[in-house]
């Protein structure tokens, strides 16, 4: 038994090493497992029901998550929880949201950077979008997590790197017929929407706009200084479908909407 799980789970391994973007799918698998895990999935039984489950839901976002007024005037354990906040998602929407657009996004950004530097990148820039919003709103009590910021890095540097990858869009007001559109044109949208969504965002629990924006601004400025001329843009190289708060991977690559959640 031992043996025949040993050899299932180096399949496995190699399986996802073998992979174009083994990161990537690292990375979606992670945050799977760990919501799995956590109390915000429901699965687990010893956390109990109702009030009890609430109280385990409240209390874990606060250990994992970032808290602007604890981040900066706290005890030394929050100067972590940018990086752990990553890996914490508020609800199965979240969660999904985050993991079908890293999905999307994410394989062709890693085939670009390389294994090491999209990591690198990835976590980099996901824990700058939650300082950026922790430094704007330093007093809040709000437990922050998920990897919204990171996700909208990858964006940011599909923006840059491959703006003519075409985006297959399903619009509501046009009885979701499929349009084509390049990246250059979808993204900057998106971007736009989540800017005019943080000047309406309400106080307490909701989406944090404002860390997407600040990590889609890191991802594209990376990518900007760091490939400069040398972008590798592939025309259509990849496909989308977005529309619904909801996207489908079709060919190989791209599309927007990430939540970023700020829990009770």
């Amino acid at each position: 038994m031992i043996s025949s799980r040993s050899t299932a789970a180096g399949r496995t391994l190699r399986a996802v090493r073998d992979t174009p973007a083994p990161v990537t799918y690292g990375l979606i698998a992670l945050c799977c497992v760990l919501f799995a895990l956590g109390p915000a999935s429901g699965l687990v039984p010893g956390y109990g029901t109702g009030d009890a489950l609430l109280a385990a839901q409240r209390a874990y976002f606060r250990h994992w998550g970032v808290v602007p007024a604890e981040l900066f005037d706290g005890p030394a354990g929050a100067a972590l929880t940018p990086a752990t906040a990553l890996f914490v998602h508020g609800s199965w929407v979240h969660l999904l949201g985050n993991m079908l657009f890293l999905f999307v996004f994410g394989a062709m950004t890693e085939e670009r950077m390389g294994r090491v530097e999209f990591t690198l990148f990835y976590v980099g820039c996901g824990c700058g979008a939650l300082l950026g919003y922790a430094v704007a709103n330093a007093a809040s009590g709000q437990s922050l997590v998920g990897a919204s910021g990171a996700v909208s890095a990858v964006l940011g540097a599909f923006l840059y790197l491959f703006p003519r990858a075409r985006v297959t869009s399903l619009l509501p007001f046009l009885f979701f017929l499929p349009l084509r559109f390049p990246a250059w044109v979808v993204l900057p949208c998106w971007a736009a929407l989540q800017w005019l969504a943080a000047q309406r965002a309400p106080d307490g629990p909701g989406v944090a706009y404002l860390a997407h924006l600040v990590g889609f601004g890191l991802g594209f400025g990376y990518a900007w200084v760091r490939y400069g001329r040398r972008r590798g843009t592939r025309g259509d190289a990849g496909g989308a479908v977005v529309g619904d708060g909801r996207a489908t991977r079709v060919k190989g690559a791209p599309a927007p909407v990430t939540e970023g959640e700020r829990q009770p």
